[in-house]
C-alpha cells in the first residue's frame, strides 16, 4: 500500500484504552505518525511503541501552546490532528486519500466528529456533525495559546471533507462530570489570567441561553432522549460552575 506524505499527531494522556484503536485507524497508510504524551501513568506509550518510534513525552501546560508544539514536530507539510479517543472511519480515509492524490485546493479542511456517550452516537443538540479543523497545512495554522477551548486559526482557505471521525467523547455521565469538573477550573483559570470580568447574572443568563435555547430548541437537543437532556444540562452547568470556581479563584487572590 502506497502510503501518503502525511502526518497524524496524536494527543495523549492515560489512553491505554483508546490508543491502539485510534493509531489502528491510520495506520498503514500515512508516513508517519507522532505521539505527544502529557506524562501518562499506564502503558499508553507502552502501547504506541508498536505502531511508532516517534513518542514524545511533554507535559501539558497550556492547551493550545501544547497542541502547536505537537504539530512543529511533524515533518510533512500536512498534519491530521488526533486526540486518542478519535478514530478515523474507512469512509473519510479513503477521502483522504483521494484529496491527496488531486491535490489540496485548501490550506486546511474540517472533518464532522461523531460524538458518543459510552455507544449513544448524540445526533442532535449540536454534538453532530459538528465539524472541526483536523486536517492542514501546518505552516498555515496555529491555536490560540489558552489552556481550553482555544480557538483555531487558519492562514488562507478552507475546505470541508464529508466523511466522519467517530468520537468517543464520554464512556457515561460519570465521565462526563469529571471531564466537566476539569474544563471547568480550566475555563476559570483563562478569565483569571486573561483579566475577564464575568459577573453571576451573566453567568446564569449564558446557562439558561445555552440549555434552553442553543440545546434544547435550536439544536433539539430533545431529539435525543435523556442523552440529549443530560448533555444540554451540562452545557449550562458548564456555565455556572465555571463562574463559582471563577470567584473563588478571586477571593482566595484577594485574601492573600
Amino acid at each position: 500500500m502506497n502510503k501518503i506524505s502525511l502526518s497524524v499527531v496524536i494527543i495523549t494522556k492515560n489512553e491505554e484504552k483508546n490508543i491502539e484503536d485510534c493509531i489502528k485507524s491510520v495506520y498503514g497508510w500515512v508516513d508517519e505518525i507522532i505521539i505527544v504524551d502529557d506524562e501518562s501513568q499506564d502503558r499508553t506509550r507502552e502501547i504506541a511503541k508498536k505502531y511508532t518510534d516517534k513518542i514524545f513525552i511533554r507535559k501539558m501546560d497550556i492547551e493550545g501552546k501544547h497542541r502547536n508544539w505537537a504539530y512543529s514536530r511533524a515533518r510533512n507539510g500536512w498534519v491530521l490532528s488526533l486526540d486518542a479517543d478519535e478514530r478515523v472511519t474507512k469512509e473519510l480515509q479513503e477521502e483522504i486519500k483521494r484529496l491527496f492524490e488531486e491535490g489540496p485546493k485548501f490550506e486546511g479542511y474540517t472533518i464532522p466528529r461523531r460524538n458518543y456517550i459510552g455507544n449513544y452516537w448524540l445526533k442532535y443538540g449540536g454534538e453532530y456533525p459538528a465539524p472541526q479543523l483536523k486536517l492542514f497545512r501546518k505552516d498555515k495554522f496555529r491555536f490560540e495559546e489558552v489552556s481550553v477551548h482555544p480557538r483555531a486559526f487558519l492562514e488562507g482557505r478552507c475546505g470541508h471533507l464529508k466523511n466522519d471521525i467517530i468520537h468517543y467523547s464520554y464512556r457515561d455521565f460519570s465521565d462526563y462530570l469529571n471531564k466537566l469538573n476539569n474544563q471547568t477550573t480550566r475555563e476559570a483559570e483563562k478569565w483569571i489570567a486573561t483579566g475577564r470580568k464575568m459577573t453571576f447574572w451573566r453567568a446564569l443568563w449564558r446557562a439558561l441561553d445555552r440549555f434552553f435555547y442553543r440545546r434544547m430548541i435550536r439544536k433539539k437537543a430533545y431529539r435525543d432522549g435523556i442523552y440529549g437532556f443530560m448533555v444540554a444540562v451540562f452545557s449550562g452547568l458548564y456555565q455556572l460552575l465555571s463562574y463559582a470556581k471563577y470567584r473563588e479563584m478571586l477571593e482566595k487572590d484577594r485574601g492573600k
